[in-house]
């Protein structure tokens, strides 16, 4: 019923993505094509697609032998403009995903963030004319073209299967879909079935790109502290768009508590107690605090201050698993070495 009632407003979004799509396609308004060789990350859906695990894939995939400029707007940060990021930031500063590359890429990768993303290739082009620019996030952003477009949709929430928002969860028409060189089915189960898979296949060739399912696998937990085991028994602690597939992971082997909160949520210090309250009440059994790796960028000025360091607070670094990794790898590789 209240799909229904949004609908209206549907029409009125479609029609104005519409429009505005048109008047790029044909050039009316112009878009500012990137020099040398870029990769474009994006979805057509409102909320977590996986864009992240894909920056970092596609980053250590090209690291060893190009220089990479990691470009993003920087969501939720408290600055404007360019801003090349450094260690010496935080991710209020310059927003939680670029300080996670920041600090996990140093050899031959700059990040980098700006709300105008032409003007931050611009300054990347001035820079490192001969770089491969990856833009996380930016499918939406018609302001410039890059040479490969990467798409992703949710396993959990195709855009095939999505109405426009706020009916649905798209922010343009499926038709969207055409813009991109590859679209890779993001956070599959481990055990999709061959006809579910053709199923997906299916909906979605009729858009003519390559087509790739990807899972996502976790890492070794980090503690925060000295404490270095983690506990079966979990209080999760997330500010994510999706914690589904953690959560699923997670209650494989565990017993989890979950608290959660918006994606790239600024914790304050009265949460962090609160989380910290909820902890003690754990009084007759061995507990962890468990986190994700972008909510440890957001947490990690505070870590002293606020006293997460006495608590067992862990985070779970995450990698992105693309089957028939061979053929997206070569996917990507032959553009790159062709332009």
């Amino acid at each position: 019923m209240l799909r229904r009632f949004l609908f209206p407003f549907s029409a009125l979004w479609w029609i104005i993505t519409q429009v505005r799509n048109y008047l790029f396609d044909k050039s009316f308004i112009r878009s500012y094509k990137i020099p040398g060789n870029s990769i474009l990350i994006g979805n057509l859906s409102l909320g977590g697609t996986g864009k992240t695990p894909m920056a970092i894939y596609l980053t250590n995939l090209f690291k060893e032998t190009q220089l990479i400029n990691l470009l993003s707007r920087g969501y939720g940060r408290s600055t404007k403009g360019y801003i090349k990021v450094n260690l010496q930031h935080s991710a209020s500063e310059v927003g939680d995903e670029p300080m996670l590359y920041a600090r996990k890429f140093q050899k031959n990768v700059t990040v980098a963030v700006a709300e105008d993303r032409a003007l931050g290739i611009r300054h990347l082009r001035q820079e490192e004319p001969n770089s491969l620019i990856i833009l996380d996030d930016a499918f939406q952003h018609r302001q410039i073209t890059a040479g490969f477009s990467v798409l992703l949709t949710s396993y959990d929430s195709l855009f095939v299967n999505d109405l426009i928002f706020p009916s649905g969860n798209l922010r343009e028409s499926r038709k969207g879909a055409r813009r991109a060189n590859v679209i890779v089915v993001t956070k599959c189960p481990k055990n999709l079935s061959v006809e579910r898979k053709n199923h997906i296949q299916n909906r979605i060739s009729v858009y003519k790109k390559p087509i790739f399912f990807a899972s996502i696998s976790y890492a070794e937990v980090v503690p925060f502290g000295n404490e270095l085991t983690l506990s079966t028994n979990i209080l999760l602690v997330t500010g994510i768009a999706n914690p589904n597939p953690l959560i699923e992971f997670l209650t494989e082997k565990n017993k989890i508590e979950h608290i959660s909160f918006s994606d790239h949520h600024n914790f304050s210090a009265k949460e962090i107690q609160k989380i910290h309250e909820k902890f003690d009440t754990f009084v007759n059994e061995s507990w962890s605090i468990l986190t994700t790796e972008k909510d440890f960028m957001r947490l990690l000025p505070v870590i002293e201050k606020w006293g997460l360091s006495r608590y067992p607070w862990f985070y779970i670094p995450i990698k992105l698993k693309i089957e028939n990794e061979n053929a997206f790898n070569q996917l990507l590789r032959d553009y790159v070495s062709t332009n």
